[in-house]
């Protein structure tokens, strides 16, 4: 089992995440949390940001420029986009 820790609620019902769980979950400052109710207990699961997630996320898929290429002609060819011949 992880971290654990004895928090205070505070005005406006604020929480303080302690630096090490917050590192443990893998969330920091702009992150957000889906809170929901399970079992009369809180339950706060990260939403990992589409941007950090391409940047610093963990990698697990490959793909080569020529396969990007391919795509985009045949995106290109549905709306009448014609491939330069010069």
């Amino acid at each position: 089992m992880g971290a654990s820790r004895l928090v205070r609620v505070s005005k406006k019902n604020t929480v303080y995440i302690p630096k090490d769980i917050a590192e443990e979950i893998g969330i920091a400052e702009g992150f957000y949390l889906e809170l929901k109710v399970e079992g009369g207990k809180l339950v706060a699961t990260p939403i990992p940001d589409p941007f950090w997630l391409a940047l610093k996320g963990p990698k697990f898929a490959k793909t080569t420029l020529e396969e990007i290429e391919a795509i985009s002609e045949e995106e290109q060819s549905k709306y009448g986009v014609c491939k330069d011949s010069t």
